[in-house]
């Protein structure tokens, strides 16, 4: 059981803070409550744009890490799809640099032509290299447009298009911060050998004065539910063909969230899994093969993705993955099966509670989905799976309607599928 108290301050900031008297560490988390979702289809890759926005220099501190490294710590963040993470560890003496950091780029960011450009242009690099460049780069940007319609999923967090950062404006981009960059709209968790008092003490020095901003009410557009299934070919210089498969699933909260996890571990997930063994292994029709789902917190996708053995055809790699899905429907799974992966996702929560960051991380996120507590209760959702629901969930994810294909082909074999 992870042990957290909160509060928050008049501004509406959500603080967290877990105490481990046995690290001489501290860690910060900071998650804002946007991610790509919370962009406009024609101003896509914002949330991901400010990632880098937010370390070009706020208010009162020109340079971000310089400050950081000097107070012997670390930080990075991550965007995705529904939130935007900022996370510092550092010597607990030296704590009180993390509130200041975080405190004055929350405030205000140090907006500039200046800073925009370098950022946009480091985004624009950013794109080019692993989107467009990169074999099977741009797999995601079209999975995603083929499986969604209407939700705004629908693009990768990196943006739609480079164009629309490219064209990005100062006017724009500070008008995205004050909307979703505030108090009121992040939630803050302290962990490390603190006392509540002296985190209540330095949040409301440091984050208290703060606007809290307008609330900001989130209106996305929901998927309708799919009832034919697509299909999409494309052809790319890349060395093998690829095969992905996508089917949506219901979103984060929901109880077939967690059969649809252990799912993806059975069919999926490591070198004993059901398509390794069978397609790798047994068959050889792929190289690889990998089924995951992306976690989202409204309903996402459950994908079988691989690459398809050369002088083996993609027809005969589709086939092979639906009658391994169909086997799994019909059938169900077995006790064995299930004990397995319950035991590996145990064994990856226990993992994850190791780490003083990670917890910070994870409590942040709980909290943001609407209770912390929330991480106390996951291990039990997991293990009340039993096999005979699994099979109720696979069946309603694998039904006909819901699946969405995409062969990604080498040109070379452009007869095959046209």
């Amino acid at each position: 059981m992870l042990q957290f108290e909160r509060f928050t301050l008049e501004n509406g900031l959500k603080v967290l803070v877990h105490v481990d008297k046995a690290t001489p560490m501290a860690a910060m988390n900071i998650l804002y409550d946007v991610g790509a979702r919370d962009e406009e289809q024609a101003r896509t890759g914002f949330a991901h744009l400010f990632e880098h926005l937010m370390f070009g220099g706020s208010v009162s501190i020109p340079e971000y890490d310089e400050p950081l490294q000097m107070a012997g710590g670390e930080n990075n963040a991550y965007t995705t799809n529904d939130i935007t993470n900022y996370y510092i560890q550092l010597p607990l003496k030296n704590l009180e640099t993390a509130f200041w950091l975080e405190s004055d780029r929350m405030l205000s960011l140090a907006f500039s032509e200046k800073s925009l450009d370098v950022q946009r242009k480091v985004v624009s690099e950013e794109f080019k290299e692993h989107y467009l460049n990169k074999p099977y780069g741009d797999a995601w940007h079209q999975l995603r447009k083929l499986a969604y319609t209407t939700h705004p999923y629908q693009w990768p967090t990196i943006g739609k298009d480079l164009k629309q950062i490219e064209e990005a404006h100062l006017d724009e981009v500070k008008a995205f911060f004050f909307k979703h960059y505030r108090p009121k709209n992040a939630v803050m968790c302290v962990a490390g050998n603190v006392t509540v008092e002296e985190v209540k003490e330095l949040s409301q020095k440091w984050f208290g004065s703060i606007p809290a901003g307008d609330h900001y009410v989130r209106q996305v557009a929901q998927e309708p539910r799919p009832e034919a299934a697509r299909t999409q070919t494309v052809h790319a210089d890349v060395p093998l063909d690829a095969l992905y498969k996508a089917w949506h699933m219901t979103g984060r909260l929901t109880p077939s969230y967690y059969a649809s996890d252990l799912i993806t571990e059975i069919l999926g997930s490591g070198l004993s899994s059901r398509l390794y063994q069978r397609l790798v292994k047994d068959e050889q029709l792929f190289s690889n093969i990998n089924c995951y789902h992306t976690g989202s917190l409204d309903p996402g996708l459950l994908v079988v993705e691989g690459k398809v053995r050369e002088g083996k055809t993609i027809e005969a790699a589709n086939e092979a993955v639906e009658k391994e899905i169909a086997r799994l429907v019909a059938e169900g799974v077995t006790e064995q099966e299930l004990k397995k992966s319950k035991n590996k996702i145990e064994a990856m929560i226990a993992f994850e509670d190791m780490s003083l960051l990670s917890r910070a991380n994870n409590l942040a996120f709980y909290e943001l989905m609407g209770d912390a507590e929330l991480i106390n209760k996951e291990w039990g959702k997991y293990s009340e799976v039993t096999a005979e629901y699994l099979q109720e969930v696979a069946k309603d994810i694998f039904r006909q309607g819901n699946c969405n294909t995409l062969f990604y082909l080498k040109k070379e074999a452009n007869g095959a599928m046209a």
